[in-house]
């Protein structure tokens, strides 16, 4: 966690009495701010907060760190000032965290892109299923695909990004016609994800009848790459990202399942600590991605139209 902001963070704490007030000054979350706090209490070893429901009263320890941190931020406010504060142009390491399904052929064309316009930073890019802690872990950034982004972080929303059950036309012909209801679904084998619960989610079907989505695992897979492959190799099906199948489905390799039912969409939110002292890299990176991405969504909606997706192949019982 960054000690500098820390310092801030506690500052405000205590010239504004309070952690929601001192977040709403800095653009965090109050659990970002008493996490900050909490964190230079530990590396301190001393308590510098008195904290009950109603009230925040310094202790000794914390009158006496107030003073001294306070006249060394005064100080390089101060410096900063003097030399202009630092340059605008977006420079250094930006270290981001994104779901493994983001390794695609258009997603790197917008790191390429962004590349291109800012040759001075250095995308420091990590693919993960797990919710990484940005402080901790020191990540700028991460992308996170969720109907719910978490309150303890600023999110801004960058595009929506459909998912879709689909298998190979071998094992669907396996077993049978394809399925029709989603209750159908449970009599195939499922590749599933072990790092999301998928127990609540539900289809929407005509109508806006809403219909429980329940799979029969074959195997489940913390890497999504994997869970293509097996679903490529006639393991099952599975409920994947557009931007991992699209090309499969445009060519016939996989086939769409119940494409009448649609799952509640999924956004892909950029999610940071904090809006203030947000550095030229960050926020170029994040303007960056919400018009390449979100300009994807719009051009997709424009174009998805029944006409314009191919046919399944013809199943045994269809």
């Amino acid at each position: 966690m960054d000690r500098m902001t820390s310092l801030r963070v506690f500052r405000e704490v205590v010239e504004a009495g309070s952690f929601v007030a001192a977040a709403e000054r800095l653009g965090l979350s109050a659990p970002m701010a008493s996490k900050h706090v909490a964190q230079l209490e530990k590396s301190l070893g001393a308590r510098l907060l008195h904290r009950s429901s109603r009230h925040l009263s310094l202790t000794e320890a914390g009158t006496a760190w107030y003073e001294q941190s306070r006249r060394a931020l005064d100080l390089i406010d101060a410096a900063e000032a003097a030399i202009g504060q630092t340059s605008d142009a977006p420079r250094g390491q930006l270290k981001v965290s994104a779901p493994v399904w983001c390794a695609t052929p258009r997603f790197a064309r917008v790191l390429a892109d962004y590349r291109a316009a800012y040759p001075e930073v250095l995308v420091d890019m990590h693919l993960e299923n797990r919710k990484v802690d940005l402080a901790a872990d020191g990540y700028d950034l991460a992308l996170r695909a969720t109907q719910e982004p978490s309150p303890a972080l600023i999110a801004r929303p960058l595009c929506r990004v459909p998912f879709h059950l689909a298998g190979t036309p071998a094992y669907l012909k396996r077993h049978g016609a394809p399925p029709a209801v989603p209750a159908d679904l449970a009599k195939l084998g499922a590749i599933v994800p072990s790092y999301v619960n998928l127990d609540n989610l539900a289809l929407k079907g005509p109508g806006g009848r809403m219909f429980p989505l329940r799979l029969t695992p074959a195997m489940r897979s913390d890497d999504t790459t994997l869970t293509l492959h097996a679903v490529r190799a006639d393991m099952g099906i599975a409920y994947l990202p557009v931007w991992l199948i699209d090309d499969d489905l445009a060519q016939g390799r996989l086939v769409r399942l119940l494409p009448a039912f649609e799952a509640t969409p999924v956004t892909l939110f950029a999610v940071y600590t904090s809006r203030q002292y947000m550095s030229p890299k960050l926020r170029t990176f994040i303007d960056f991605l919400s018009a390449r991405l979100g300009g994807m969504e719009t051009k997709a909606a424009r174009t998805d139209a029944p006409q314009a997706q191919p046919r399944a192949p013809r199943l045994k019982g269809s």
